[in-house]
């Protein structure tokens, strides 16, 4: 089975409601014994570090016990976790994204979080499933991203609302010299599977299937399959082969350069992107990257950004509090998307930004055919041979061949 749109999944609100507040504050802290005596300590990236530090400071005062936030680049974090938690000093809480699920609960290095029905009611249904592996939450999301599709106004008015209806545009307005590139989407030498979603699972691709409850399933590696196959061959068309449209020469290097300089009217791109987008004083409008006409909807991956409680938390009790109860907070997560505006996903914090700023309702729009990134530990496994398999069929080699190979290395890798 591929994947379902999310919506209400069955035991995602049996999770909720099983659920009750953790630790309650100084009462619990008291009961806690020497917990309240000691430190909490966050893992967070620099970015949000001081949005962390600044509301902690009224958990300080509630509970009893200093907050210590710790800096660390955000790629490094999932990997000096795991070495922390082997290693018997991991932090108490820590920041994440959804789809490192699968491998912490695997390594042993999360527990499950006891979320307030209230505070769960207050967040989005998909971000809950996104963070539930074995019908059990394991982190707080209180963030998502998505890509999009950027046009520079001036060159092309409407939103497409087909790939094909794109490529049209954008190819008159290279022949008329106007531009050199008919679309900035990231493909590279190594691929990116990322990006490449969207028009993989438009044309009728899949990576995993998912099982009746919505789980991911493993042993429904579709890479290889007659679907995922026909998918890349649609890819293919507008590979360099064909239509030229997709180019192993646009990478993340110069994707965004190509449209903010003016070379392509289109820019597959993510919500990094927004901040040198206003300073590149392109007229720029954000719409859904569009799907092939007659086929599926584009699908783009959706990720999600959490709290996560180590498995063995000195302060196990504080930590669950601190993630359920201070990190679901609205002015916390206000605080949080001013020093990263990424799209919150807590429904009243969502409603403040999109008042006050346009473009996160059109990120969110953009994202309403997107599905959550994989967080079973085998995505990790998918990554580089799907990369390049699809680098290699924008670059003209045999579909079949390329895919079922993909297939056969991913399937090897995960034991599958």
């Amino acid at each position: 089975m591929r994947f379902r749109s999310a919506s209400a999944v069955t035991g995602i609100t049996a999770i909720a409601l099983m659920a009750t507040a953790c630790g309650g504050g100084a009462s619990d802290s008291e009961d806690s014994g020497t917990a309240a005596e000691g430190t909490l300590v966050v893992w967070s990236d620099p970015e949000r570090a001081d949005a962390i530090k600044a509301a902690s400071e009224a958990f300080s005062e509630a509970n009893g016990v200093e907050v210590e936030v710790q800096e660390l680049a955000f790629g490094d974090i999932q990997g000096d976790l795991l070495n922390a938690h082997q290693a018997g000093n991991a932090p108490d809480v820590f920041i994440g994204a959804h789809d490192w699920t699968g491998n912490l609960v695997r390594n042993g290095a999360i527990q499950p979080i006891e979320l307030p029905q209230d505070r769960a009611d207050g967040l989005s249904e998909t971000s809950i499933e996104a963070l539930t592996y074995d019908s059990q939450l394991f982190g707080v999301p209180y963030s998502q991203e998505n890509l999009f599709l950027m046009r520079n106004a001036d060159l092309a008015p409407e939103a497409p609302e087909t790939f094909e209806e794109l490529v049209e545009t954008g190819q008159e307005l290279k022949d008329d010299g106007e531009v050199s590139e008919v679309l900035s989407m990231a493909v590279g030498q190594e691929g990116d599977p990322y990006r490449m979603n969207t028009l993989f699972t438009s044309a009728g691709g899949y990576l995993f299937g998912q099982d009746d409850e919505g789980n991911w399933n493993p042993e429904d590696l579709g890479v290889g399959s007659d679907e995922s196959i026909e998918a890349m061959e649609k890819v293919a068309e507008y590979g360099e082969e064909g239509e030229g449209v997709l180019r192993r020469s646009i990478d993340t290097q110069n994707d965004a350069a190509l449209f903010f300089d003016g070379e392509a009217p289109f820019f597959v791109a993510g919500p990094w992107n927004i901040g040198d987008a206003n300073e590149s004083g392109v007229n720029y409008e954000i719409s859904p990257i569009p799907g092939f006409e007659g086929m599926d909807p584009a699908s783009p991956y959706i990720g999600y950004q959490a709290f996560f409680v180590t498995k063995d938390s000195a302060n196990s009790a504080l930590a669950q509090e601190f993630v359920a109860n201070y990190a679901t907070d609205t002015d916390f997560i206000l605080s949080l998307y001013e020093a990263d505006p990424r799209m919150p996903v807590q429904t009243e914090a969502l409603e403040s930004v999109s008042a006050d700023d346009p473009t996160i309702a059109a990120i969110s729009e953009a994202g309403a055919d997107g599905m959550p990134m994989p967080s079973i530990p085998e995505m990790g496994e998918t990554w580089e041979p799907l990369g390049k398999a699809e680098a290699a069929i924008i670059g003209g080699a045999d579909v079949r061949e390329t895919m079922e190979s993909a297939h056969d290395t991913i399937a090897e890798k995960i034991g599958g």
